[in-house]
């Protein structure tokens, strides 16, 4: 499985945002539609909102990647 990380310079990150990041949809509707039917997993529980706040060290796992949100060092 491909892991990667995500970089913030903020406490959180939303879901939807760290999927646009994430580059795996096309669109803001495609990723709201994909939630809405699929869902992800966040740190191993099965998640469907775009606004699902992430903090560090958070897991998420959509379509066989896997992505960790990191604090960008300051």
């Amino acid at each position: 499985m491909k892991s990667e990380k995500i970089f913030i310079d903020t406490d959180y990150i939303t879901l939807g945002q760290l999927l646009k990041l994430a580059n795996l949809f096309e669109s803001g509707g495609a990723i709201k539609h994909f939630l809405k039917e699929e869902g992800v997993l966040v740190n191993n529980e099965r998640e469907h909102r775009r606004g699902r706040k992430l903090y560090e060290n958070d897991v998420v796992e959509v379509d066989g990647h896997t992505f960790i949100v990191q604090k960008k060092a300051t």
